[in-house]
């Protein structure tokens, strides 16, 4: 078998792209989406019925040219998770606004919008994902959700308290960010690089997985931005990996052998120490981590812009319909 494969014998992998036809060539179990890389696919000829569905059901619904464009960005999102839904065994994650990323009320807002227009396409809300940022107004959110039954996927994770966060909120996913951790180490202690086992990144989510696995919590940890295949490698036996079609392609492409670096029995012998995690730990904890309060501030602005583009996009096309 090669390395992906092998990968896939304990860990479910997840597809971060908007692309069918990647999707389809490296048969992931579930599909992970953004702005950026919905903006990306939206450009392709061959899913321009899916954007032109979507301004159709914006100016249905509204005459106003604002309200037009942000519903016909929802139902883009729907329409390109329903069309992965019908690829993948398991679930798509459709991304909230991170406008809302500290408005909890309108975080609730778009999420049950996206989870009704997901139910009118006849797809089960137990296929979806919301991603909201793991902001302490989006864990919040996230807890709600949960109690009615939406799923979410907790995204721009970075720390250790922001994950205790989510699993005493009970969420059903986070997503720490494995490559922009490292990125930040590397400017900031000006190295090159790290042994694949030093890699923050790698570690962090390391820590996290052995917190859950060893107090028993039930939300699944998917690691996520990744650089390189060492990354990946050394995370091989966490619950979910999301990873790009490059990085599945280099692993498809190595016949190596895999070695299962996280399990929950080594979990169970960790060291760790459990904490509790109310709001002003949570943000006392966040203000201390000069690299998780930089990324997460930093990923908000980034997913703002690629949806402002995506905005503007959906825009320009509505008047040229």
């Amino acid at each position: 078998m090669n390395e992906l494969e092998q990968l896939k014998q304990f860990t479910t992998i997840v597809a971060d792209t908007g692309d069918f036809d990647e999707i389809k060539s490296y048969t992931p179990t579930d599909a992970t989406t953004n702005p950026s890389l919905l903006l990306k696919a939206a450009q392709q000829p061959e899913y321009r019925h899916l954007v032109e569905s979507a301004i159709e059901y914006g100016k249905a619904k509204s005459n106003a040219a604002h309200e037009q464009t942000h519903l016909a960005t929802n139902k883009l999102a729907v329409n390109f998770g329903v069309e992965i839904l019908k690829i993948v065994p398991g679930r798509v994650s459709t991304e909230v606004d991170s406008r809302f990323s500290f408005n909890r009320q309108r975080t609730i807002a778009q999420a049950r919008e996206l989870i009704s227009l997901y139910r009118d396409a006849g797809i089960d809300s137990r296929r979806v994902l919301i991603k909201v940022a793991s902001t302490w107004e989006g864990i919040q959110a996230a807890r709600e959700l949960e109690r009615e039954g939406i799923h979410c996927n907790l995204t721009l994770l970075f720390s250790l308290s922001q994950a205790i966060a989510c699993a005493d909120a009970g969420v059903t996913l986070i997503s720490p960010f494995v490559g922009r951790i490292l990125d930040w180490y590397k400017a900031h202690e000006r190295v090159d690089a790290y042994p694949p086992q030093d890699d923050p990144g790698v570690k962090s989510v390391t820590r996290i997985y052995n917190y859950f696995k060893k107090f028993g919590y039930r939300t699944v940890v998917m690691g996520a931005s990744f650089r390189n295949k060492e990354q990946i490698r050394e995370l091989a036996g966490c619950d979910y990996l999301t990873i790009s079609p490059e990085l599945m392609q280099a692993l498809q492409n190595d016949a190596g052998k895999l070695e299962r670096k996280l399990s929950p029995e080594t979990a169970k012998g960790s060291d760790i120490v459990r904490q509790e995690m109310d709001e002003d730990t949570f943000r006392w904890s966040l203000n201390e981590d000069a690299m998780a309060t930089e990324k997460l501030a930093e990923g908000i602005r980034k997913f703002n812009q690629d949806a402002q583009k995506l905005a503007e996009y959906i825009q320009t096309a509505c008047q040229n319909c």
